[in-house]
């Protein structure tokens, strides 16, 4: 009985122990981009050929100088001040475009996805439709989808980035 004992109880450690293993010895899946690499890929996205027309509004001085503040503190890092100085600004002007993308793509640098992509589908609903400032309203929505695993949006978005440039002309 005492041999029967000592097996059993021997079985029961090795249970015992195998469960303190760990279940999978894979390696962690890698990382998706950072917030920044995904702010750069809008930025790329939003470039201007040299053959392209792009026509910029006259705007607020005000809202000109809360738009330079937020560039600046983007510059050094600081992305909530940059995001209280466009939040200022878009008290003063709701529904202009150029400012709701650059707010936009501050929250896809906080890695607040849902906000990102409902400004910068609010930008597209009350911008133009062709240029750089379509593309990037496209590509933050894509960017975001992307971080939020959205692969059918993303793709969505991504085919929409391509209806937004128009052939400039020409120049000898």
């Amino acid at each position: 009985m005492n041999f029967r004992f000592r097996c059993a109880a021997i079985a029961a450690m090795g249970l015992w122990l195998s469960a303190c293993a760990p279940v999978s010895t894979a390696p962690p899946l890698p990382a998706g981009p950072t917030p920044l690499e995904r702010l750069a890929a809008v930025e790329a996205a939003g470039g201007v050929d040299d053959t392209e027309v792009d026509v910029q509004p006259l705007g607020d001085p005000q809202v000109g100088d809360l738009r330079e503040h937020a560039a600046r503190a983007r510059a050094a890092g600081d992305a909530a001040a940059a995001a209280k100085a466009l939040d200022h600004a878009l008290q003063l002007v709701p529904d202009d475009p150029a400012v709701l993308q650059e707010r936009a793509e501050i929250a896809l640098l906080q890695a607040d996805y849902a906000t990102a992509e409902q400004l910068a589908r609010r930008a597209y609903a009350g911008g133009s439709r062709v240029g750089p400032l379509c593309r990037r309203h496209w590509a933050t929505i894509e960017q975001a989808a992307l971080a939020r695993g959205q692969a059918e949006n993303a793709a969505s978005a991504r085919v929409q980035i391509g209806t937004c440039t128009v052939p400039g002309i020409k120049r000898m």
